[in-house]
């Protein structure tokens, strides 16, 4: 190596420097720290965004969500994550998070939180009403069609195949025929 004067002094006054200063000379250890999530439960699920179905790895400790990363076993995303996917973490754990459903009538300006038992027999309640306000058993011709055309319905990217299939014999057995998906949109 070839040292200049001006690099001489450089070094030197880096190691005099040092020296005062207390910080040897001689490498710094290192020590592993234990990862957060070495005791945590995993359990894999799927991505709520979009309709592409990335894996996600959900690591639980206490019945806290402490980590969300890619599920590298998954066939579709094989590990890696949109922006979107990699903040899901901050579903949970973020403070304006509505956890209690809202309600706001007719009229009213402001929202309030109400019971989740009110809010699903609400929900069944007008499903019903509309239902048999609307269902018609034949059409013009006469011939029988068993639907109501008052309801749709938008599936979630956050189902799976099988909870497809469900919702879309439950959506049939109502009678109901405008049926999407958010993958088809």
């Amino acid at each position: 190596m070839k040292l200049n004067r001006r690099g001489f002094l450089k070094v030197s006054g880096g190691a005099v420097g040092a020296s005062v200063l207390g910080i040897g000379l001689k490498p710094a250890e290192a020590y592993a720290q234990p990862l957060a999530i070495q005791y945590a439960r995993e359990t894999t699920t799927i991505c709520p965004y979009c309709s592409v179905g990335c894996g996600l790895i959900v690591h639980n400790q206490g019945g806290t969500i402490i980590n969300t990363e890619g599920d590298p076993d998954h066939p579709i995303n094989r590990g890696t994550l949109c922006p979107k996917g990699s903040s899901v973490y901050q579903l949970h754990h973020n403070k304006a998070r509505v956890r209690e459903p809202m309600y706001r009538g007719k009229g009213e300006r402001e929202w309030r939180k109400v019971s989740w038992d009110w809010a699903f027999d609400q929900i069944a309640r007008r499903v019903k009403s509309t239902r048999d306000a609307s269902f018609m058993e034949t059409n013009e011709k006469g011939e029988t069609v068993n639907r109501t055309d008052a309801i749709a319905s938008i599936g979630s990217a956050a189902l799976d195949n099988e909870e497809c299939y469900l919702y879309q014999k439950f959506l049939r057995g109502l009678g109901l025929v405008y049926i999407e998906h958010q993958a088809r949109i």
